[in-house]
């Protein structure tokens, strides 16, 4: 019986009673680790369960579609893959993973939409993989669960259970991209985020082919964080832009104090140039970051960020002079604003800089700082050896994805990688912890890359603080355009503007076009989504805590950052 101040108390009886059913509580690598009600998985906060979400084709390659009925507590009225709930702690679904899930789904097959257990039976479900994503429904109703994507082929007769589904439709490809991109009649109508998201993950990456689907396995989860309520990222949460605004005065304050060692006033002010075109300070926050997530943070964490950052921004001004780019954050690049030399001075004193402030320091102890100095020392010479690989590929005839990879290594996730190790070794975190922490930092910067090339190839100008396609019009081999070259598909307006230096913002716009069709910006989003996954994998080594559900944020944020 419901209390009168129960979140159940209005709502279908039916639909109130399954709340009180046991859900398969779950890490982040998906290992159970308890039993919830329903109720405590999908109330308030709610709690990481396992979930399952079934894909049922038809042998004309149609895909059964469901409306949940408005009897639903949670996401009522909306539209749906062919069958999504739980299993349940109850013998056959609460041991191995993957038998739980496909006994789970024969289980609510039947009692979703009456296709009895005597037929599943004989069904083959195959198993595509598992994503991870969270979304509000309201203040009150969450999901967030790591759905198993199952797949089955059969011309099924279905009979709804009239409180579980008020409508069904066998749909072909054509008549589901347009509820996705809710045109004709499904303007008015709502998708659920995890159809969306298995649609973008698992349905298109192999053209809505089931014969191709039947073949696709990935063995890693897909993280996609949290969503809104049409399958997008949503902006950071609120623990990750508290921590970024308690920790930012504090090293900038570092920054700057570090920085006034250089009494010469140009060189000063080229120094500080870029500081003064904001930004986020990411990885002059990260290792502190860090530092709390294994629990042992220190003021010495501020130097160690403050360090970094101030070698980061040397790479920056020598990067800007080596590209030519004349704008950085929103501001003349250092080379515009001053000289080549007087740019080339700064960044030789900043990281000079960099290394004597950790030297300094009565924060960080002795027996830590030749750990910190070599490891921030091998940074240095990896971003020197990936700067001079993307220097040399402009001039090869064949740059390989793999090449691509391993020079980004370098360039751009040595930071990130660095920040996360030498923020664990000031922790004082045992080796493992450390080694973990710096792979979830390689993930993390590779993914930052990736959706750099991204952004820079579909974003604008004002939006980004830089010129937007430059990396297309200097002729950059990025993954996209890697992909591209390599595709063997015809596309003009890519072919004249790639290495041009310049063109018209018509023809950018076209051999944009050109590559979202030609499949390589999805492609390169689809290698920045691996990553996110296993930085997310990652971080599933470390005790869950606010701590290192800021850093999980922070892994997300890089699906939907703009500078």
């Amino acid at each position: 019986m419901k209390s009168e101040d129960s979140p159940l108390v209005e709502h279908d009886p039916s639909q109130s009673d399954m709340m009180q059913e046991m859900c398969l509580v779950v890490d982040s690598r998906d290992n159970m680790t308890g039993a919830q009600s329903k109720l405590a998985c999908h109330y308030g906060k709610g709690s990481r369960h396992r979930a399952f979400s079934v894909l049922l084709f038809d042998e004309s390659d149609r895909l059964l579609i469901q409306k949940r009925a408005s009897e639903k507590i949670t996401f009522p009225g909306v539209w749906a893959n062919s069958c999504c709930s739980h299993p349940l702690d109850i013998e056959g679904e609460n041991g191995d993973p993957i038998m739980g899930v496909v006994t789970a789904a024969r289980r609510k097959l039947e009692q979703e939409l009456g296709i009895p257990y005597s037929i599943t039976e004989d069904w083959s479900f195959h198993h595509m993989g598992r994503m991870e994503y969270s979304c509000r429904w309201d203040d009150e109703w969450v999901e967030r669960e790591i759905d198993h994507v199952l797949l089955a082929r059969a011309d099924a007769v279905v009979n709804p259970n009239e409180n579980e589904i008020s409508d069904v439709i066998w749909s072909d490809h054509s008549q589901i991209q347009r509820m996705m991109d809710g045109e004709g009649e499904w303007e008015n109508e709502l998708v659920s985020p995890w159809f969306r998201l298995l649609w973008m993950n698992f349905i298109e990456p192999n053209g809505s082919d089931p014969s191709l689907m039947a073949n696709f396995v990935n063995e890693e989860i897909v993280y996609c964080g949290e969503v809104d309520l049409r399958g997008n990222p949503v902006s950071p949460g609120k623990n990750l832009l508290t921590a970024l605004s308690t920790h930012r005065d504090r090293v900038e304050e570092e920054i700057m104090e570090s920085l006034s060692k250089m009494s010469q006033e140009r060189l000063h002010g080229a120094m500080t140039h870029l500081f003064k075109g904001g930004g986020k300070r990411l990885r002059a926050i990260l290792p502190r970051l860090v530092g709390e997530a294994i629990g042992n943070e220190n003021d010495g964490h501020y130097t160690l960020g403050a360090s970094i950052e101030i070698i980061h921004n040397f790479t920056l001004i020598h990067d800007d002079i080596i590209d030519q780019d004349p704008i950085r954050r929103g501001l003349d690049a250092v080379h515009v604003a001053y000289d080549d030399a007087t740019a080339i001075n700064a960044g030789d004193a900043m990281l000079a800089i960099g290394f004597e402030i950790l030297a300094e320091s009565e924060n960080i102890p002795k027996e830590s700082l030749g750990l910190l100095i070599s490891a921030i020392g091998e940074m240095v010479r990896k971003v020197a050896d990936g700067q001079q690989e993307d220097i040399e590929f402009e001039d090869r005839e064949a740059v390989t994805e793999e090449d691509y990879i391993a020079m980004i290594a370098g360039k751009t996730s040595a930071m990130f990688e660095t920040c996360a190790r030498t923020g664990a070794i000031l922790a004082n975190a045992d080796p493992g912890t450390i080694e973990n922490m710096a792979n979830w930092g390689l993930n993390l910067g590779l993914c930052f890359q990736l959706m750099d090339d991204l952004i820079d190839a579909t974003g604008d100008t004002e939006t980004l603080g830089k010129p937007a396609g430059s990396d297309i019009l200097q002729g950059k081999r990025t993954l996209i355009a890697i992909h591209a070259l390599e595709s063997g598909i015809e596309m003009p307006s890519f072919s004249k503007v790639y290495g041009s230096g310049k063109c018209s913002a018509g023809e950018l716009e076209n051999a944009v076009a050109e590559l979202h069709d030609s499949g390589s910006i999805e492609y390169a989003r689809n290698r920045a989504m691996k990553h996110h996954s296993l930085a997310h994998e990652y971080l599933g080594t470390l005790e869950e805590s606010k701590a290192v559900g800021v850093l999980r944020e922070l892994t997300d944020f890089q699906l939907i950052r703009i500078n």
